[in-house]
Parts: structure tokens; C-alpha cells; sequence
């Protein structure tokens, strides 16, 4: 019977042993009493506490910490009442303010939240509220941050979920965002006409360029055309006029070489001279010079003449 009370005696302190041995996991604090009192923070790690006179009152998180409340409705300088609700990052730094500093911290933060989103919107008008959400969400991370320090927390961030006006002045914002639509899109709509008329206009501009200079370059090459067609036609009369002039050269040459005198000359002459007349022409002056020829050549044509009527 002893050994058995005996060994419930030993398992029992075995087991008062181990639950005092504590480990801390990673990003989380351990606040320690003794006998009601603050002890300590216990960090990450393995720890061990007193039995029956230790205790581990609050285990806290350090991990950033994500909190999204109800909206609230707030007024605006212009009387204007809607709903906002706002989303806080928090972190608590100091696990004893945390443990101590306030009784309920979320509730806490909720309602100083709440009051500090209406001092600020109700500084501001409709429109400013709903366009000033970077401001409102600075000045509320700021006011936020100071007042729960003596807490052991620190607000890293504060931003407005959601704005939400009355109905009606949905609907009024509605339809002048719908007028700003089809004004946009009436200024869009006539630029691209405007940009339709400039492009057309340059084409029929680029159009009637090239028709100009493919006018220009036709009457040029056609000029060119003409030009070459009169050189050429004056190369071949030229070439004809060289052509005479060679063969006459060399009629005379031959006639020279022939041994012919003067008046065989003069008759050629007087030849040439009934060519270029052609039987056309009314009047040909000869040259002083070949006029007495001509009259010997008439008195030897008369002479003959009378010769053969003798005969």
C-alpha cells in the first residue's frame, strides 16, 4: 500500500514538473504572475515557472493583426450623413501595456477609431470626403498611433474600406458621372472627326502633288522627247547637206581630173542652174561672168543649126 501512495506521490510531482516547464513559440510573449503579481515577459523560448505560485496570465501575439469594423456613420461639414468602415493594422510592441493598459484593447481601438473618423469628416465636405481618402487615412494612422501607445500598441496603417453615401446622392453622382461620360465621349467623338477631316485633307494635299509633278515630269520628258526629235532631224538634214556637198566636191574633182576647161565648168554651172530652178522658179540671175559664156553657146548652137539645114 506504501509503494503505491508512494508512486502516486512521484507521478504527481512529475506531472506538477512538466506543466511548469513552458515554451514560447515564434512571434508570440508570455506574461508571468506570481501570486497576482507581474513577474515577467517571457520571449521566445523554453521557460520554467514556480508551481502553485507562478502563472502564465496573458499570452500574446506579435504578428500584425487585422481588424475590420462595423461602418459608422458619420456627418459631414455640408450635413450630409453616410456610412464608413475603416480597417486598422495594429501590432502590440509592449505585451505588459497590452496586458495592463486597457481592459478590452479592440473595443478600445473601435471606439477611438469611431470618434476620431467623425472629427475628421466632419471637418470636410462631400466631395473633398470622397476624394481625400490618402489624408483622412494619415491623420487618423497618426491620432491612432499616439493614443494607444500607452497601450503597447502601434497602428501601422488605417484605411476606409468603404464610403458609402444616401441613396439619392448615389444617384445624383450616378447621373453626373453618366453626363461626364457622354460629354467625354461627345469631345472624343469630335476629335477623331476633326483628325478624319486633317488626314483626308493631307491625302487629297499628297494627291494632288504627285499629279502635279507626274504633270511636271510628263512635260518634261516630252520637251526631252521634242528635243531629241529636232536634234535628230537636223543631224540627218545636216548629214543629207555633207552628203551633196561630198558628191559635188567629187563631181568637180573627177571633172578636173577628166581634164574639162572652163566652159565645160560653165556649163555644169549653168546645169546646176536649171536644177535648182526645178521649173518653178519665174526669174534666175546668173552671174555677169557667165553671161558671155552663155551667148558663145548660143552663137555655136546657131551655127550648127545652120550647118545641118547646108547639108
Amino acid at each position: 500500500m506504501a509503494k503505491i501512495v508512494t508512486a502516486v506521490i512521484f507521478l504527481i510531482v512529475i506531472i506538477i514538473l512538466v506543466s511548469c516547464i513552458k515554451i514560447v513559440p515564434q512571434a508570440h510573449a508570455y506574461i508571468l504572475e506570481r501570486l497576482g503579481g507581474y513577474k515577467a515577459t517571457w520571449s521566445v523560448g523554453v521557460h520554467l515557472k514556480m508551481p502553485i505560485v507562478d502563472r502564465v496570465a496573458k499570452r500574446v501575439s506579435l504578428k500584425e493583426q487585422v481588424v475590420d469594423f462595423e461602418p459608422q456613420a458619420v456627418i459631414t461639414k455640408d450635413n450630409v450623413t453616410m456610412q464608413i468602415d475603416t480597417v486598422i493594422f495594429f501590432q502590440i510592441t509592449d505585451p505588459k501595456k497590452y496586458a495592463y493598459g486597457v481592459e478590452s484593447p479592440i473595443t478600445a481601438i473601435e471606439n477611438l477609431t469611431a470618434t476620431t473618423l467623425r472629427n475628421i469628416i466632419g471637418d470636410l465636405e462631400l466631395d473633398e470626403t470622397l476624394t481625400s481618402r490618402e489624408t483622412i487615412n494619415a491623420k487618423m494612422r497618426t491620432i491612432l498611433d499616439i493614443a494607444t501607445d500607452e497601450w503597447g500598441i502601434k497602428v501601422n496603417r488605417v484605411e476606409l474600406k468603404n464610403i458609402m453615401p444616401p441613396k439619392a446622392i448615389q444617384d445624383a453622382m450616378e447621373k453626373q458621372m453618366k453626363a461626364e461620360r457622354e460629354r467625354r465621349e461627345a469631345i472624343l467623338r469630335a476629335e477623331g472627326e476633326k483628325k478624319s477631316t486633317i488626314l483626308v485633307a493631307e491625302g487629297e494635299k499628297e494627291s494632288l502633288i504627285l499629279e502635279a509633278e507626274a504633270s511636271k515630269q510628263a512635260a518634261i520628258l516630252k520637251a526631252e522627247a521634242e528635243k531629241q526629235k529636232r536634234i535628230k532631224e537636223a543631224e540627218g538634214q545636216a548629214e543629207a547637206i555633207r552628203t551633196v556637198q561630198k558628191a559635188t566636191a567629187e563631181g568637180i574633182e573627177y571633172i578636173k581630173a577628166a581634164g574639162a576647161d572652163n566652159t565645160v565648168l560653165t556649163l555644169k554651172s549653168l546645169e546646176a542652174f536649171a536644177k535648182a530652178a526645178d521649173g518653178k522658179a519665174t526669174k534666175i540671175i546668173i552671174p555677169s561672168e557667165l553671161q558671155g559664156i552663155a551667148g558663145l553657146t548660143k552663137t555655136i548652137a546657131e551655127i550648127a543649126a545652120v550647118d545641118s539645114k547646108a547639108e
